[in-house]
């Protein structure tokens, strides 16, 4: 119980110190405003501003929803077609191994270009950040079959069906699971990086009009707002993963 309470208690008081560090920073040094607000003036803008926060972050956790459900749908497709599919294991795979060396921001104005200004391009940039890990995750859980089950299906003359289901995919959930915790915040990423390119909504949005206003607190609130809604979605994945409870932790 003691080491429940300290998971919990650790954290909150070390980010009780680093406020306390960051407000009396920012005041003994005299930095100004506009180059780095002191953490009661983000939360007073946090606060005055919290409908407006609210609506932008649902916005942007829409999109980081959607382009991280089907990059789960997709990645897991694509990982099980290369692990299964020699055909594809030699096509496929290298190309979207080499697909993954481009800087996916460079891909953020043609996303516009093609989805328009909508919230399309943010699915699609979500998508794109967050698909990869998962198709790794999930190679590496599905190689990662102990041999000694597989003879043990092929000798109850389990059919391929069977193997797959009951084995494999099993086997593969505890890797699947670490892919989506690293998915997670990527897909956070992609969805601002889709809104800093083209959008009139999003905290994205929010943090580009706060820096071309010179608003810096309102800019370090949209921070806060995110880094909130990512830890909240890796949370999540915490709690999903605890029914995985074969994993080795």
């Amino acid at each position: 119980m003691s080491e429940k309470i300290r998971n919990v208690v650790d954290p909150v008081l070390f980010l009780i110190v680093l406020g306390l560090l960051w407000e009396w920073s920012v005041r003994f040094f005299r930095i100004k405003p506009y180059l780095f607000p002191t953490l009661s003036d983000v939360f007073a803008v946090l606060w005055n501003e919290r409908v407006s926060m609210w609506n932008q972050g649902l916005i942007t956790l829409l999109e980081v929803v959607v382009g991280f459900a089907a990059a789960t749908v997709g990645g897991v497709i694509i990982a099980l077609a290369i692990f299964f599919v020699p055909t594809v294991r030699r096509t496929v795979y290298p190309m979207i191994t080499a697909m993954q060396s481009i800087p996916k921001v460079a891909l953020a104005p043609l996303m516009v270009v093609w989805f328009g200004y909508g919230l399309s391009a943010k699915f699609v940039m979500a998508f794109l950040f967050a698909v990869f890990p998962i198709i790794i995750a999930t190679l590496g859980g599905l190689a990662g079959t102990p041999q000694n089950l597989v003879e043990h299906f092929r000798a109850l003359n389990a059919s391929g069906w069977e193997t797959i289901w009951r084995l494999r995919i099993p086997s593969a959930l505890p890797s699947f699971i670490d892919g989506c915790k690293i998915a997670i915040p990527l897909a956070m990423i992609g969805a601002v990086v889709g809104e800093f390119i083209g959008s009139q909504n999003g905290l994205g949005y929010v943090i580009l009009v706060s820096s071309s206003t010179a608003q810096t607190a309102q800019m370090f609130a949209a921070l806060i707002t995110i880094a909130v809604l990512s830890w909240a979605l890796f949370l999540l994945m915490e709690l999903i993963s605890k029914l995985v409870w074969w994993r080795a932790v």
